[in-house]
């Protein structure tokens, strides 16, 4: 062999045994390390679900109430070694790279404290905070520690919603936004059956910072911000009633959210009094309009002087479809959630929103934003 073709030789194998712990790794990527703080919250299973499929490996739970950890091991078959009673034990024994906290809103707070300083990640599920004094400790510590904090949706993995996002922002197809409406909710909590562990602190003016209007403005709330590519609005307005005293006494069961931008306006609708469960929202430009009526299914009305189409919005792919899937390209660096649904700057704004509804609801004014306020 020649001087040139022992040269190439040399730096073909030298490129082989560099690459073979690369396509090792890749090929045997192990799935990320995750504890759950809580099990309080009904939305939990989703998890249990994503460690099923083997997406992620739950290592560690942490939850003080023995009688419902043990429900979910049974269920779940999994080994009762996994059950601390106490956070900051687990943290320490099980050394998790990122938590999901499904406690009551109230305790996220608690949960950032413990996993910050340790540099653990943090998905809480939504909203972020229950309070904006609560928020921007957590958004401190998230900074000063270096850690993510990220906010779970179910709405921010609907194919609909993007779809609607990229019309009105890549497309350009509908002209500038004037007004957005969102509508979530269901009959009410206890109509549909939720676990007696959820019910107790989703009804709790403390543990959850309000009712109807926390558990369904905020979803509003967080794509509205979205869809404003995170403007602070102007104003906030809200009404809330208890059209069910006798079932949710301590908290609101309707609320009616308005939000105003320079040049359009946002109206949230959460509610426990929906004749069924509904998850959708309207879009209307200049020129056109776009509704999303479940996570995949559209009307799309682009033109004023032409009837509305149906449409069938794509599946996200992934890591885009699922949140553990999102949570693990995140932590491993493979997507940045700046100006996403979970990312924490729009979440910030969410919980500024609902702020300043429950003061509005509660005073009968309308709530002006501070404009010179960063976000």
């Amino acid at each position: 062999m020649n001087s040139i073709g022992t040269f190439f030789g040399v730096l073909l194998v030298s490129w082989l045994l560099q690459s073979i712990p690369v396509f090792s790794q890749v090929n045997n990527a192990k799935p990320l390390r995750v504890g759950i703080a809580g099990l309080v919250h009904g939305h939990v299973g989703w998890v249990f679900d994503s460690h099923k499929r083997g997406d992620i490996q739950i290592i560690g739970i942490a939850e003080a109430d023995a009688e419902l950890a043990d429900r979910y091991i049974k269920k779940y078959n999994l080994p009762k070694s996994l059950v601390y009673s106490d956070l900051n034990t687990m943290l320490d024994k099980t050394k998790p790279e990122a938590i999901t906290a499904f406690n009551s809103i109230f305790n996220h707070l608690a949960v950032v404290q413990a996993c910050a300083p340790r540099g653990i990640h943090v998905m809480v599920e939504k909203p972020l905070a229950v309070s904006l004094e609560h928020a921007r400790q957590m958004e401190a510590l998230a900074k000063k520690h270096n850690i993510h904090l990220l906010t779970n949706y179910e709405t921010t993995w609907y194919g609909s919603n993007h779809k609607a996002y990229d019309l009105v922002h890549t497309d350009k197809a509908i002209g500038s936004i004037r007004k957005m409406v969102v509508h979530d909710g269901h009959q009410g909590p206890k109509e549909i059956g939720v676990g007696p562990e959820f019910l107790a602190w989703l009804t709790d003016p403390v543990q959850n910072g309000g009712g109807a209007l926390i558990d369904f403005g905020c979803y509003g709330a967080n794509l509205i911000t979205w869809l404003m590519q995170e403007q602070r609005p102007i104003s906030v307005t809200a009404v809330t009633q208890q059209l069910k005293p006798d079932i949710y006494p301590k908290v609101d069961d309707e609320a009616t959210i308005l939000v105003t931008y320079p040049g359009a306006q946002g109206i949230i609708q959460g509610s426990w009094n929906w004749p069924y469960g509904r998850k959708d929202m309207e879009v209307y430009g200049q020129t056109g309009a776009v509704t999303t009526i479940d996570n995949t299914k559209m009307q799309l009305r682009l033109k004023p002087d032409e009837p509305a189409q149906a449409y069938q919005a794509p599946a996200r792919p992934a890591p885009y479809d699922d949140p553990f899937r999102y949570l693990t390209a995140v932590v491993g660096g493979k997507i940045k959630p700046v100006h996403d649904l979970s990312s924490l700057p729009n979440n910030m704004i969410v919980v500024e929103i609902l702020d300043a509804a429950r003061q509005s609801a509660k005073t009968g004014k309308t709530i002006y934003l501070d404009p010179q306020k960063t976000k």
